[in-house]
């Protein structure tokens, strides 16, 4: 590897894939000409284009370090799996957002050409060509690298608008055309001023300061992220879509935005001054600060659960000051407070199920146990054996007057029944 391979994000060639390399991580397999054909008079699908007409080569551009290389798919393969024997997403594949892991980008080259006189031709190149391809194409990728976006802890890259257009200049480089005469022609590498359709997330709410929610201020990244990513079924989506939805205000058409979470980063960054913003959890869960300061703040006699909204607010204004006092800001602290509160209570709720569901076992058991104990008793009444009715009341827990009640009743049925 190069000197300049190890330079964080310098746009080079990957080695192996260049001539004093010997192309040696290259292996293009092209099909035969004889597979190569269209005949759109042919009156079946599948009679009008030739086996290898499948056949692509690629560009492919690693975002995260700068890296070009190139190579190509097996024509043998149907054309429809292509995507999944790529090294990466086509850009037609992706949004506007965040790219996703592992970075890489492939453009796919064009190999079909068309004129009167030669009708349908295809050209496919050699490898020292694709290294030609790749090294013109450098500064575009050198400014795509530059200008990305790199958002959150892992620096994730986001597409910026000025990162768009550097790959728009890309793909225009890597069109070619032909001449009269068949020679194939590439057009002039070129930096293409970033267009006025394309705007900045940052920029538009500089511009509209009063669509900006206080509440980014401290919220976490992932409340962050899930804003960044409102998606409605029409109209436009991300912050500005969000925004101007709550605020009930309209964005004319034609406009594509970028930076979405870069902007809210940096909304958040600028609320938060010189302190680190933390997510409250972490914080009060895990430091030692933070421990004391909830071990200090605990409601005395009482859990979370039983806490009113207003002491919960009272807690969270506690916890900030605090942090703020360590140099942090706290993210998304009245969610989790409000959460653990939710958590005790749900813990209540299931303790008071579980003693109702006792109380139902226990009172039905009761139940069945006195109906034994009446008849037993109504036995040993029936008995006439001299027992008084204190004794065989001390016998069933009974008082008394229960049992001489007991006693009459019986007496009275047996004289009924006599008569």
């Amino acid at each position: 590897m190069t000197a300049a391979e190890n330079e964080p994000h310098k746009a080079h060639v990957l080695t192996g894939y260049r001539p004093e390399d010997g192309f040696v991580a290259v292996e293009l397999n092209p099909p035969p000409a004889e597979y190569v054909w269209r005949d759109e008079d042919a009156e079946q699908e599948e009679e009008r284009h030739g086996p290898g007409v499948g056949y692509h080569q690629w560009l492919a551009v690693d975002v995260t370090t700068g890296a070009v290389w190139f190579g190509d798919v097996d024509w043998r393969v149907p054309r429809e799996n292509i995507e999944g024997r790529l090294p990466g997403i086509p850009r037609r594949a992706l949004g506007d957002g965040t790219i996703p892991e592992p970075g890489v980008l492939v453009h796919l080259l064009t190999h079909l050409s068309h004129d009167e006189e030669r009708g349908y031709s295809w050209r496919f190149f050699t490898a020292e060509e694709l290294h030609a391809l790749a090294s013109r194409v450098l500064p575009s990728v050198q400014r795509l690298v530059n200008s990305l976006h790199r958002v959150g802890p892992a620096g994730e890259p986001e597409w910026s608008a000025e990162a768009a257009t550097a790959w728009d200049d890309i793909e225009q480089a890597a069109t070619w055309a032909t001449d009269s005469v068949g020679t194939v022609l590439w057009p002039r590498p070129r930096i293409s001023p970033v267009p006025a359709w394309r705007i900045e997330v940052g920029a538009f709410l500089a511009r509209n300061p009063d669509l900006c929610d206080p509440s980014w201020g401290t919220a976490t990244d992932a409340e962050l992220d899930a804003y960044a990513a409102y998606r409605p079924d029409s109209g436009y989506g991300g912050v500005p879509g969000r925004a101007c939805h709550v605020a009930d205000k309209q964005i004319a058409d034609g406009f594509t935005f970028y930076g979405h979470r870069a902007a809210l980063y940096a909304w958040r960054a600028q609320a938060c001054a010189d302190r680190t913003p933390t997510e409250a959890a972490a914080w009060l869960e895990t430091t030692e600060v933070g421990r004391n300061t909830w071990e200090g703040a605990k409601p005395p006699g009482a859990s979370l659960a039983d806490v009113t909204d207003c002491v919960l607010a009272s807690l969270a204004e506690r916890f900030q000051n605090a942090a703020h006092e360590e140099g942090v800001v706290l993210t998304g602290l009245p969610a989790y407070l409000w959460r653990l509160r939710a958590e005790e209570r749900a813990g209540v709720d299931q303790q008071l199920m579980f003693e109702g569901e006792e109380v139902e076992r226990l009172e039905k058991l009761l139940k069945d146990f006195r109906a034994g104990r009446n008849r037993t008793v109504a036995r040993i009444l029936a008995w006439a054996d001299g027992r008084s009715d204190e004794e065989i009341a001390r016998l069933a827990s009974m008082s008394p007057d229960d049992v001489r009640e007991w006693r009459a009743r019986l007496n009275n049925e047996q004289a009924t029944a006599t008569h």
